[in-house]
């Protein structure tokens, strides 16, 4: 199936994750098209929404190709591609504190002074828009696991079939509406990709803190 758009496929996704509503779960959407898919599930469950900054390390002259990615006290590089590429560790540093930097304005962008909730012991569903290699999803798992949740969860409405079978190898659960053996790029599965802005991002996590629901 093709979603018609990022709302649609947050909603159709919610239906795969009902069952998780009973534990209370937090809601963690990746930035910046995972918060919008993410918004429609934290309302379906009736569930608090926050953000979690990723960032892709993209190969130098490629970027869409990913390296590795970072997250809050979480670098995941791959050894072989950067070996491979004849990547120097000079530019792999060089492309970490650049994209760190970027991590930073973004945290400040979306959450200002608003405090990150607590995780501790909870059932947390992070939610991204399509998985495709599942650097960046590994990265921020392997970030929320220092925060002691109690089960980590990812939901994304396409994935692919390598990118989570990877994924789960840290990750507690895999949630996909639809796991190609072919997928091609995620926004084919979108009748409309409009690349998410940052005030979209900001806008679903200031009406998900308005719902009031206790976190």
């Amino acid at each position: 199936m093709r979603f018609t758009d990022r709302q649609d496929a947050g909603r159709r996704l919610a239906g795969l994750l009902t069952r998780y509503r009973s534990e209370q779960p937090v809601i963690l959407g990746l930035p910046r098209g995972g918060v919008v898919v993410g918004y429609e599930v934290a309302l379906a469950l009736d569930a608090p929404l926050d953000v979690l900054i990723v960032r892709k390390l993209g190969v130098p002259g490629a970027e869409e190709v990913a390296l590795g990615a970072i997250a809050s006290g979480a670098t995941l590089v791959d050894s072989d591609l950067i070996a491979r590429l004849g990547i120097s560790q000079a530019s792999v540093t060089e492309i970490v504190r650049r994209e760190s930097e970027e991590m930073t304005r973004r945290v400040r962008a979306y959450r200002g002074s608003r405090a990150p909730l607590d995780l501790a012991g909870r059932t947390v569903i992070l939610v991204d828009d399509g998985l495709a290699t599942g650097a960046t999803a590994q990265a921020a798992v392997r970030s929320l696991r220092q925060l002691a949740p109690r089960r980590v969860v990812f939901a994304a409405p396409v994935c692919s079939r390598d990118g989570a079978a990877a994924l789960r190898t840290v990750a507690d659960e895999v949630v996909c509406l639809e796991c190609p053996r072919d997928m091609q790029a995620v926004g084919w599965w979108y009748e409309d990709f409009t690349p998410t802005t940052d005030a979209e991002v900001v806008e679903c996590l200031h009406r998900a803190e308005a719902r009031k629901v206790p976190a």
